[in-house]
């Protein structure tokens, strides 16, 4: 077995882990022996980094598994991570299905996943396959099983572990071969032989997983917590797979993962699957709290991604702070002015009972402007929307008021359903804007582009009037350092009156299991601290001001 260079034995201390670290040689992965889901886990790149990550390490995995114990190895820089599901039952019968390829994480946790992998050739599907079915083989393995692996840009792979049960990820495998894995658990536990041999194991097709997390991606992708107000999965579809446990209603803690669900798509070929994973996010709408169902489609438009030349350092490189939406071009501020056209004259009408309204309805404003925000600092833009109808065909013109440009769209169709999404049918595309609804009759909000859209939309007295506002108050942060999350509060480094430096810790925050460092972003003194070890706190909430 091709194994990664490292340290196996009972680590103490953080002074140990340090002498062990610097013997393999930095960059090391410091992890928990019990760990999984990302947790229990940090890259160390010199001492002090292999020192908090012990502790933060152990930290975890004490809260997360019960078992603190911690190994060390040689961390491979920008490797793919690769994954092969097996099948081994009591009568020495053992397969490998094809790989899945996992290489886009954050925080060590998989984020979107194929199968199966643009970078693997048959030569080294089977070293690979053949290595992770002679480790089970070694040690009487008979249920299913994930052996993961971590490959070089040559193609040289390295044991990375072997998780003794499903993966989250396992539909993709059952979408390309037909296996069903969760039936084979079962008869291999009843004492069933393999129904398949290795001859019998083909591809069809292609599938991809995306995990939709109750997280951030404006703050780095870290947890979110609240009640899903609204959740509403895409309409059924044969080749898309919702795997969920939540309804509406239901809540999202700080205890728990915070995986809301999981979208699988299967296509003839790669970009298929990604087509249809692009159609059911903009499908699926999640509401009340902060979620990652943008970030999908900020991935599926990301070059590296779509030409299938990444790493597991994908996230880091193309996000290294965040997402916070996909900035928009001059089409999207169109359809977002066409889905503002509709929601006002739903606003006049008062008609927010209704299932659904359609255009053919006659619209109560035949002119409406739209502000729509500007997004990282990008001045706001007006447009206008202007309706008309002859020979049957309906037609909203859309006047961009900064560049003067005149966008005429013939509308097959605009449908919206109630308090959700507006569908908008042109000649020659489709889109799908969903709405989250609106403070007063000003003011509404959109989701597209995989960002909340901020508008203000207007009749005609009401935008005469538009440049007699008051400007929004913005708040200086720049002495503060606020909660990026809920959660409750494991340590605080610092007291008032300490001098301090930028990037010096500051207090460390548990959510979810997994324990973020705040840190200092500015030279100063500490004027006060507001919390203390045990303190349950809120997204926002303030926690420390410097003088």
């Amino acid at each position: 077995m091709s194994t990664v260079p490292g340290y196996l034995g009972e680590i103490e201390d953080p002074e140990e882990c340090v002498k062990i670290s610097k013997e393999i040689g930095y960059p090391v992965m410091i992890k928990a022996s019990a760990g999984g889901g990302g947790k229990g886990m940090r890259i160390a790149f010199n001492d002090k980094e292999a020192m908090e990550g012990f502790l933060l390490s152990k930290d975890e995995a004490i809260n997360s598994f019960g078992d603190g114990r911690i190994f060390i190895e040689k961390y491979i820089q920008a490797p793919r991570h690769i994954e092969f599901q097996i099948l081994g039952d009591m009568y020495d019968n053992y397969v490998y299905l094809p790989e899945r390829e996992c290489s886009v994480q954050r925080r060590n946790q998989k984020v979107i996943e194929e199968a199966p992998s643009q970078a693997m050739d048959e030569v080294t599907r089977k070293k690979m396959g053949d290595q992770a079915v002679a480790l089970a083989r070694s040690c009487d393995y008979h249920t299913t099983g994930t052996v993961e692996f971590l490959m070089d840009k040559n193609k040289d792979f390295y044991f990375l572990e072997m998780n003794t049960r499903l993966q989250v990820e396992h539909p993709i495998t059952e979408e390309i071969t037909g296996v069903d894995l969760v039936e084979e658990q079962i008869k291999i536990a009843a004492g069933h032989k393999l129904q398949y041999k290795q001859e019998d194991i083909k591809i069809n097709g292609w599938a991809t997983e995306y995990r939709v997390y109750a997280e951030d991606p404006s703050r780095n992708f870290l947890p979110s917590i609240g009640f899903l107000a609204k959740y509403k999965e895409p309409k059924p579809h044969k080749h898309i797979r919702i795997d969920t446990g939540v309804q509406e209603g239901s809540e999202i803690s700080m205890y728990y993962d915070p995986m809301i669900s999981k979208v699988v798509t299967w296509g003839k070929d790669r970009q298929a699957s990604l087509d249809l994973m692009d159609y059911a996010i903009d499908n699926y709408v999640i509401q009340g709290l902060s979620h990652n169902l943008g970030f999908c489609k900020s991935i599926l438009q990301n070059e590296a991604y779509i030409n299938a030349d990444y790493s597991t350092d994908f996230i880091p490189t193309y996000y290294p702070d965040g997402f916070s939406g996909i900035p928009l071009k001059s089409k999207d501020k169109q359809v977002v002015a066409l889905a503002g056209f509709m929601m006002k004259n739903e606003a006049i009408r008062n008609n927010f009972l209704d299932a659904s309204k359609r255009l053919s309805d006659t619209p109560s404003l035949s002119t409406v402007y739209v502000t729509v925000e500007g997004q990282n600092d990008e001045p706001d833009h007006d447009l206008s929307v202007q309706y008309s109808s002859a020979k049957g065909k309906v037609t909203l013109t859309v006047t961009d008021l900064v560049s003067g440009e005149v966008y005429k769209n013939e509308i097959d169709e605009l449908e919206y359903e109630h308090n959700s999404m507006i569908h908008i049918a042109t000649s020659e595309e489709n889109f799908t804007v969903q709405t989250l609804g609106n403070k007063n009759d000003l003011m509404f909000d959109f989701f597209y582009q995989g960002g909340r859209v901020k508008t203000r939309i207007y009749d005609e007295n009401q935008f005469k009037y538009k440049g007699h506002m008051a400007p929004p108050v913005k708040v200086d942060h720049s002495k503060s350092t606020l909660s990026p999350m809920p959660g409750s509060i494991v340590s605080v480094s610092v007291e008032v009156g300490q001098t301090v430096v930028d990037g010096q810790d500051l207090c460390v925050v548990e959510a979810m299991k997994m324990q973020n460092v705040l840190k200092s972003e500015r030279d100063g003194v500490i004027k006060s601290v507001l919390i203390k070890s045990g303190d349950t706190v809120t997204v926002d909430q303030l926690l420390i001001e410097f003088e």
